[in-house]
């Protein structure tokens, strides 16, 4: 019987990683099509790409596969070979190679099987995934920026809009991509007429969120082929202006990747210009938040004061508070500050 998962610890694993002397290359991938078993094309997709050393995060579900993953470069070419040949609807899968990578974004493969590739709240059996709007390559993006008729939505979450997105791109201000599809329903019903073009990391959300519109009685609806990091590389490819400004957060150790020069964003902390995603050193809280240099050196790469007082604390007293606590969506939010988040964070009991 083959073995199916891994049996390494994260810690040993990651060092194997660390160790390795060939690069990798980082590269996500999708596609909604229907999938009739899907544990057994989840455990025989495992296999293949354990035999590759293929690292990363794959979820499969009956409407599709959804991954971001990490192969060594003399591997590249034979994992695009296999999924080409899995299934007939991988055949040409596009594939979107990180442009800010050195390869060290993953460390194991984590393979698993979930209702949504994308979790969506849609309860709608007439809803049609497959029915989606135009795409949009590289200059027809440029294009349609410069059109007054036409209006950008950003599909991603809050804390990936701040570090950087399209000029003038409406933000959807919502934790969940499932809070965001009714969201932007209301928010664009007084530009039915437009041009809609919505935008997200690599092509999935933006494609399902297309077909959402349609569905809902949008008729002009598009979508950015590939998402900013297909966007960005075939600008570049091609010598195009690159006209998403800052960085496109990405969902590995790597947290983004730097599309331009511009810094868009600032720290949480001191408000100084700053784009770096981190998350606080206290294991108790883990917040993801932006923090510059300064910030982290003054607050030993915590969030706030507490955190750091915390974290000061003997090992077996840190797992005594964290004992019992409900931390919740741990992603700074613009809607509420570093103090609320931390005061979350019960003080010790007083004897």
């Amino acid at each position: 019987m083959p073995v199916l998962h891994n049996l390494v610890n994260n810690k040993e694993l990651k060092a194997r990683m660390l160790a390795e002397t060939e690069a990798r290359t980082t590269v996500s991938f999708y596609k909604y099509f229907h999938i009739d078993d899907a544990k057994t094309f989840r455990d025989a997709l495992y296999q293949a790409m354990i035999a590759l050393k293929v690292f990363g995060r794959v979820y499969i579900a009956s409407e599709g596969i959804n991954a971001q993953v990490s192969v060594p470069a003399s591997q590249f070419d034979a994992m695009k070979a296999m999924l080409y040949g899995f299934h007939p609807a991988l055949d040409n899968l596009r594939m979107n190679v990180a442009l800010d990578d050195d390869g060290k974004s993953f460390w194991v493969l984590r393979m698993k099987v979930r209702e949504r590739i994308v979790a969506d709240g849609i309860d709608d059996n007439s809803f049609d995934a497959s029915h989606v709007g135009a795409y949009l390559k590289a200059a027809e993006v440029n294009a349609m920026l410069d059109d007054p008729d036409a209006v950008f939505v950003d599909m991603r979450n809050h804390y990936e809009y701040e570090v950087g997105h399209f000029d003038n791109a409406l933000e959807v201000p919502a934790d969940t991509f499932r809070d965001q599809l009714p969201m932007a329903v209301d928010m664009l019903q007084q530009q039915k007429d437009k041009k809609i073009v919505m935008y997200c990391t690599g092509g999935i959300r933006c494609e399902k969120a297309s077909a959402w519109m349609l569905h809902n009685g949008f008729e002009n609806v598009y979508h950015v082929e590939g998402g900013i990091i297909e966007y960005a590389r075939r600008a570049k490819e091609q010598g195009l202006p690159v006209r998403f400004k800052g960085k496109n957060f990405v969902f590995d150790e790597r947290m983004g990747e730097r599309i331009s020069d511009e810094v868009i964003a600032h720290c949480h902390q001191c408000g100084a210009v700053c784009d770096t995603h981190v998350n606080c050193l206290n294991d108790g809280c883990h917040l993801l938040f932006i923090q510059c240099p300064d910030c982290a050196k003054k607050y030993h790469n915590c969030c706030s004061p507490i955190c750091m007082e915390e974290l000061a604390l003997p090992p077996e007293e840190q797992r005594s508070r964290r004992a019992g606590r409900e931390n919740g969506n741990k992603i700074f939010n613009k809607s509420r500050d570093l103090l609320n988040m931390t005061l979350a964070i019960p003080a010790p009991d007083k004897k």
